[in-house]
């Protein structure tokens, strides 16, 4: 099937592949709801007497697991594709939700919620991306960072929603799970029917397909595409690994604090401190095509050295005008969560450029567990300055040290491939 006669959702593959990046962010809006988390933190802590540490584990395990699964769910899209995968995912997405609530502890929630939930998003999340990148082998950042742009604005509808549900008498904490989990678990099966590669020969007008491309030296796609064993040999892999941790690791703290530094740091009530989350969702969701589209036109290397530019310089403020400054807390944390997104959308977008599309979903699996890594680092940072000090404030000072390191690391190691030898 050819470009000229190939047809997507009624219309030509070259305009129905966007609606492929819709779907892509709807199924996105639900799996982000773990973004919304800290508005369960202060009523678990109050439910089970929970210090900030305690009320921090399901969130952490859940962004673990998340990590974990994706280089089993790559394997899993090349095999089974797509469809079949996300419905799958969304399967486990469900179960998590539905049975933490039946959770009569934070050891239970943290299991049943972070290891079967985190493992239904791992599987679900790397789909639309892989669907979208090979619907897009040029330029692909915006897209991809339209695509994963669900994940972050999903707190913008799901934690206020949380709250009212969470402060409604007859529903409660625990039931705010069931229910959600029920509507996530619909609604991704049913966006799950639509997902599905493009043909092999297929290509967007102006690009040459794989065929041609290998007997043009003029064609334009990328000619590198390396296995998942070829990448780990590759320094731009490590480096790549490295700064996507950073990124993470300060972003998730982030989010998963913004609600409680709201109310003890900057001294807001508690449904402002909700409203902020959404607000913070925003940029979150924002920061993913704009750095997917920075991305596309200065390359990883400059992109993420002003991510981290301003992830030092946030940092840096909070760290000496932070408490009681409701202010610079709403600005410092919308620049925190839109690095983030950034980060979402440079990581995916820097795998295709360095080691190309073919393996697209193995490869992005692997770079992915450096989300895990963020995660996990990022909640015990948080949590245990919190426990020791009294207050979430130093753990900022840290933040700005890691900005400098990758800035440092971005610097020398984030280059393409092509440019070096692979051991």
């Amino acid at each position: 099937m050819t470009k000229q006669n190939l047809k997507l959702f009624g219309m030509e593959a070259e305009k129905g592949r966007w609606i492929l990046v819709v779907i892509g962010l709807l199924i996105n809006v639900c799996l982000g709801s773990i973004y919304a988390f800290s508005i369960f933190r202060k009523p678990l802590e109050a439910l089970w007497g929970l210090t900030s540490s305690q009320s921090g584990y399901p969130f952490m395990v859940f962004l673990a697991v998340f990590a974990i699964a994706m280089p089993l769910a790559g394997n899993l899209v090349a095999r089974w594709g797509p469809r079949k995968t996300t419905m799958l995912g969304s399967l486990l997405v469900g179960a998590g939700w539905i049975i933490a609530s039946f959770s009569p502890d934070i050891a239970f929630l943290t299991i049943l919620y972070g290891v079967i939930g985190g493992a239904g998003v791992g599987i679900v999340y790397g789909c639309p991306i892989a669907v979208v990148a090979k619907w897009f082998p040029q330029k692909s950042g915006l897209a991809i960072g339209l695509t994963v742009m669900g994940f972050g604005v999903s707190a913008l509808v799901i934690a206020p929603l949380m709250k009212a549900m969470i402060d409604n008498p007859d529903i409660g904490i625990l039931n705010t799970f069931l229910y959600l989990g029920i509507a996530f678990l619909v609604v991704i099966t049913l966006l799950a029917q639509l997902l599905s590669f493009p043909p092999t020969e297929w290509a967007p007008a102006g690009v040459k397909t794989a065929s041609a491309s290998a007997s043009a030296s003029t064609a334009t796609t990328p000619t590198i595409n390396l296995s998942r064993q070829e990448v780990l040999r590759t320094r731009s892999f490590y480096a790549l690994w490295a700064t996507y941790t950073i990124g993470c690791l300060t972003g998730l703290m982030a989010i998963g604090i913004a609600s409680p530094v709201g109310t003890e740091v900057a001294k807001l009530d508690a449904t402002t401190a909700a409203l902020a989350v959404s607000l913070f969702a925003v940029f979150n969701g924002l920061g993913r095509p704009l750095f997917g589209a920075i991305t596309d036109k200065l390359g990883p290397k400059h992109t993420a050295m002003i991510s981290f530019a301003m992830i030092l310089g946030v940092s840096l403020l909070v760290s000496f005008f932070g408490q009681g400054n409701a202010l610079l807390y709403l600005f410092a944390f919308c620049v925190l969560w839109m690095c983030l997104g950034g980060w979402l959308a440079i990581a995916p977008t820097t795998t295709g450029i360095f080691f190309g599309k073919k393996h697209y979903a193995q490869n992005y699996g692997l770079v992915f567990t450096a989300y895990g890594a963020g995660a996990i680092l990022g909640t015990l940072l948080s949590g245990n300055i919190k426990d020791i000090t009294g207050s979430y404030l130093g753990a900022f000072p840290i933040v700005a040290g890691l900005a400098i390191l990758g800035m440092i690391i971005a610097a020398i190691g984030l280059n393409p491939v092509k440019n070096q030898q692979t051991d």
